[in-house]
């Protein structure tokens, strides 16, 4: 996919990188400056109980520019990459009725992907199965699902990280509902939205000991910011733990110390250690997976070529 030149307006600027690289702050700058309309992309904001774990905008910046997608569903939904397609597929053509920009931000690479490249046809699983695959699933720990896996669908398991408990019960429902592997689904894929488009794609690469600092100072201030209530209000709903939002990077930590099982500062190192983890996994994920017309910059120098080649294309 070509970005398009110089003189030419992007039909749309993509903003990924890690948590805590200051995203959020360059899609609002760019949104004030180009009457644009900042999308999330990121698999966690989309959820309403998590606001402040999931460093949301605040009311504040929400309320400076136009932001979609962003704390619109309930945790108890299990929101996957399909449905966020089809969601921004629709934003995209009220903006694009509107003159507006769309800016699109965050750090989950299948949605990226999605809004290019497209996604997988993968067939629906019925529910009868679906549950059938989580009763069986409930007791056991993901290294044994994983060894499940593995007697089923072979090619599946090799592909799969034996930790990875969302991706092996996805691989084992579609296998019980197809007999097939999910990888064999893989080649059938409609284009994006945005296919076809000239985009500005950022992923923001920031030094990796200040990312670990800021990831750090930034779980501190999730919990003087109410991260602890937050987690209390979403444990008291009994969801699931195989819902995306019970998987958020501190929920997990912070429910066992409301269950007694670990202290609070145990809670927040386990907190921080994953996000630092995860932020790793992106970095990796976006190196290796997407193309080559991904610009990997420093957030200032993010910040001033999306302003060159934007200004250019307005003519300022």
């Amino acid at each position: 996919m070509a970005d398009g030149s110089d003189s030419d307006r992007p039909a749309a600027v993509l903003i990924a990188g890690p948590t805590a690289s200051g995203k959020s702050a360059l899609a609002l700058a760019l949104a004030r400056a180009f009457d644009g309309v900042v999308i999330n992309t990121d698999s966690m904001q989309v959820y309403s109980d998590l606001r402040v774990l999931t460093a949301r905008p605040s009311p504040a910046e929400e309320g400076l520019a136009s932001h979609r997608l962003y704390g619109s569903i309930d945790g108890a939904v299990n929101f996957s990459v399909g449905h966020f397609q089809r969601q921004a597929a629709a934003i995209l053509s009220e903006a694009d009725v509107a003159g507006r920009l769309p800016i699109f931000v965050g750090g989950t690479g299948l949605y990226f992907r999605a809004l290019d490249e497209g996604l997988s046809d993968l067939p629906e699983v019925p529910d009868a199965i679906r549950d059938a695959i989580r009763a069986q699933a409930e007791s056991r720990p993901t290294e044994a699902l994983h060894a499940w896996l593995a007697e089923r669908d072979p090619e599946s398991a090799a592909r799969l990280r034996p930790s990875d408990r969302m991706r092996v019960m996805r691989a084992l429902e579609i296998f019980s509902a197809t007999g097939r592997p999910i990888g064999s689904f893989h080649d059938s894929r409609q284009p994006g939205p945005l296919a076809g488009r000239p985009l500005l794609k950022m992923f923001l690469a920031v030094e990796r000991e200040e990312l670990r600092r800021r990831i750090d100072a930034r779980f501190l201030t999730m919990m003087q910011d109410g991260a602890l209530d937050e987690v209390a209000a979403l444990r008291a709903k009994n969801l699931d733990p195989l819902l995306p939002v019970m998987r958020a990077h501190g929920v997990p930590g912070l429910i066992a110390h409301l269950d007694g099982t670990l202290s609070l500062d145990e809670a927040i190192a386990r907190g921080q250690g994953d996000t630092r983890r995860y932020a790793k996994r992106q970095h990796t994920w976006f190196r290796h997976q997407m193309g080559a017309d991904w610009h990997w910059l420093a957030p200032d120098e993010a910040r001033a070529l999306a302003l060159t080649r934007l200004s250019a294309a307005a003519g300022r």
